[in-house]
């Protein structure tokens, strides 16, 4: 049983092969094939990228988005947290000069989308970003 905010995600991970897919998340974290995450991470089919220093939606810049090139996606899927969120277009220029798409959307959104793409053996990418907490008032 799941309680909270935490929401499982139905998918059958042995259909997929190796493919990274998001089993579940949460207010806090997602989870690529039963491993959660609790810091912004980048998943693409074949990989979960730690290294992408984006902290929160605010530090967002053109080098946050140009990480993604080397990548070669066709489309990155941007899960901005509990909301919505879109960047001004000149940090992800680099991008849609490249022909690649990129999608802003709540992170539930973004996790169901990517695992539906992926599955159909679209080159797509999820770029999950967490909010730092702010530190508690004294």
């Amino acid at each position: 049983m799941y309680r909270g905010t935490e929401h499982p995600l139905k998918l059958q991970l042995s259909r997929l092969g190796n493919i990274k897919i998001f089993t579940g998340h949460g207010d806090d974290h997602v989870m690529v094939n039963y491993q959660r995450y609790d810091h912004s991470v980048v998943v693409q089919a074949g990989d979960v990228h730690t290294d992408w220093s984006v902290a929160e939606f605010d530090s967002l810049s053109e080098a946050s988005f140009e990480y993604f090139i080397r990548l070669q996606p066709e489309l990155v899927l941007l899960g901005t947290g509990a909301r919505q969120r879109f960047a001004h277009p000149r940090l992800y220029r680099a991008l849609t000069n490249a022909g690649i798409a990129v999608e802003f959307m709540d992170t539930k959104a973004a996790c169901r989308t990517y695992n539906i793409l992926v599955a159909d053996d679209r080159r797509v990418i999820a770029a999950i970003l967490f909010e730092a907490e702010s530190s508690p008032k004294v």
